[in-house]
């Protein structure tokens, strides 16, 4: 593992998570921005995709980069199958000076769900954090709708910490705000070998 700010490479049985190069922004940004974004349905629809072009997106990315504090890991990395971006694995401070940190993954291709990638690339993902932050837990928020990341998120021994009943509102129905997390203890004791 490479644990270089912009050059971070992380492999496992399935997947691949390594940093964003330059090169790899107008395929990520067809892939977000430019199909069918089935996707989308699923990774908070209540709030709108921010439009971009592919030039204001490489501006974003780059911005991204550039807010980071010296001593924290790439906030964005890829997730690669065989070579190919299939989404991306992501973190952000809900509150940093109480080390909150919250922990998101977005896979753009359905031909990738439900066949574990997910559960790998956020297990690898949540385990680079704790090595790399002092964090005491990763934690994780969805909606009562998107089964498929409850699951994830309980596979990973995710505790659900908090249902706000009936604050999403997605096609004219009501859903809960899921808030699920993990002690760096206990992923410590699931996560041994």
């Amino acid at each position: 593992m490479n644990k270089s700010k912009f050059n971070t490479h992380l492999t496992g049985k399935k997947v691949t998570l390594r940093s964003i190069q330059d090169e790899d922004i107008p395929l990520l940004w067809e892939k977000i921005y430019a199909h069918e974004q089935e996707w989308k349905k699923w990774d908070a629809p209540y709030y709108p995709l921010e439009p971009h072009t592919l030039e204001s997106y490489r501006s974003h990315e780059n911005a991204r980069k550039e807010r980071l504090g010296s001593e924290e890991p790439d906030s964005r990395l890829l997730i690669e199958v065989d070579g190919q971006i299939i989404g991306t694995v992501t973190y952000y401070w809900e509150h940093k000076p109480s080390l909150w940190l919250e922990v998101g993954i977005g896979i753009y291709d359905p031909a990738y769900w439900n066949g574990g990638y997910g559960t790998e690339a956020l297990t690898l993902w949540i385990d680079h954090l704790f090595q790399s932050l002092p964090i005491v837990r990763a934690g994780l928020t969805t909606w009562s709708k998107n089964e498929r990341m409850m699951k994830v998120g309980e596979k990973l021994g995710l505790t659900l910490e908090g249902r706000m009943r009936k604050c999403r509102i997605y096609e004219g129905k009501f859903y809960d705000s899921i808030r699920m997390g993990v002690l760096r203890e206990e992923w410590n004791e699931m996560h041994r070998d």
